[in-house]
């Protein structure tokens, strides 16, 4: 049984199709039904329905993952640790880097690389489910993921704690309303970020229990182009309170969001029984230094 193909199976399931599964593993996606395929043959069972989207895991396919997860793992915990012994104080540290993260993640880098100039930051920028996705398959030993995460399959530290308000034009309907009622939305056109991140599945499932489907201008993942898209007029979004203090109010509205209040809790997780090298040791002591969180 080949570790690859137990890759392709788990990259499938996780990324919720086998081009983007393909696109994880840097191969094509012939490659991995014929990996996927190989597997099926070993064990004589299908261990994927093929006739849903995404397809979705066969009891026999469930059995495979659980035992699959954990054996990847162990084999990216060897790799790391026989890295770990030839780098010393060098090498280099891969992290997951969310598409709101910059301002999180920059102060941390700098003290960082103040502390440890010799360790290089490799940075894998995406949402929070192939963050997640990329750490269970030994990608990644590091990743900024939204809360609240598996404690399960994560240990983690909290960076930040907020809450999702309105950005609006500044020749808005909502220019003087310091609070708004998310119910108050359901005629507006909504910026969001694109389809697999978490972040709009919180704000769709938000928008249904106040009893309305959101109308969707478009979607980004950059927040400086949701930021310009509001400013033109296109739509309103809804981001984080912390990544809007710099906006001017001379082309924004700035409103804070209630009934309901939606969360947005960014941690650097790591996964239970993962290896960590020395460069993951380090940056969660500047992360705990940093916050002020102590160790254990």
């Amino acid at each position: 049984m080949e570790l690859r193909a137990l890759e392709a199976l788990v990259q499938v399931l996780r990324c919720g199709g086998f081009t983007a599964a393909a696109d994880r593993m840097e191969t094509t996606q012939p490659t991995v039904s014929k990996l996927v395929a190989q597997l099926e043959r070993e064990l004589g069972q299908p261990l994927l329905r093929r006739d849903t989207r995404p397809p979705v895991a066969t009891d026999a396919g469930r059995l495979v993952l659980t035992h699959a997860e954990p054996m990847l793992l162990a084999a990216a915990n060897i790799r790391a640790g026989l890295s770990d012994l030839s780098l010393a104080q060098g090498g280099e540290l891969r992290i997951g880097i969310p598409p709101l993260g910059p301002q999180l993640f920059v102060p941390l880098m700098h003290a960082f690389k103040l502390r440890h100039p010799g360790i290089e930051l490799k940075l894998f920028e995406d949402g929070s489910k192939a963050i997640e996705a990329a750490m269970l398959a030994g990608e990644l030993e590091l990743g900024g993921l939204l809360a609240p995460l598996d404690e399960r399959r994560f240990e983690h530290i909290m960076l930040i704690d907020d809450r999702l308000a309105l950005l609006a034009p500044a020749r808005s309907r909502w220019s003087r309303r310091p609070v708004v009622r998310l119910a108050e939305l359901a005629e507006e056109s909504l910026i969001l970020f694109l389809a697999p991140y978490m972040l709009n599945e919180r704000i769709e499932e938000a928008c249904r229990q106040c009893g309305f489907v959101p109308d969707i201008a478009g979607r980004s993942g950059q927040i400086g182009f949701i930021q310009e898209l509001v400013r033109s007029g296109v739509g309103v979004a809804l981001l984080p309170r912390s990544e809007l203090r710099h906006l001017g109010a001379e082309d924004f509205s700035i409103s804070a969001l209630v009934e309901p209040q939606i969360p947005w809790r960014i941690d650097v997780a790591w996964l239970r029984g993962a290896y960590l090298s020395h460069a993951a040791r380090a940056w969660l002591e500047v992360v705990r230094a940093e916050r002020g969180v102590r160790a254990g």
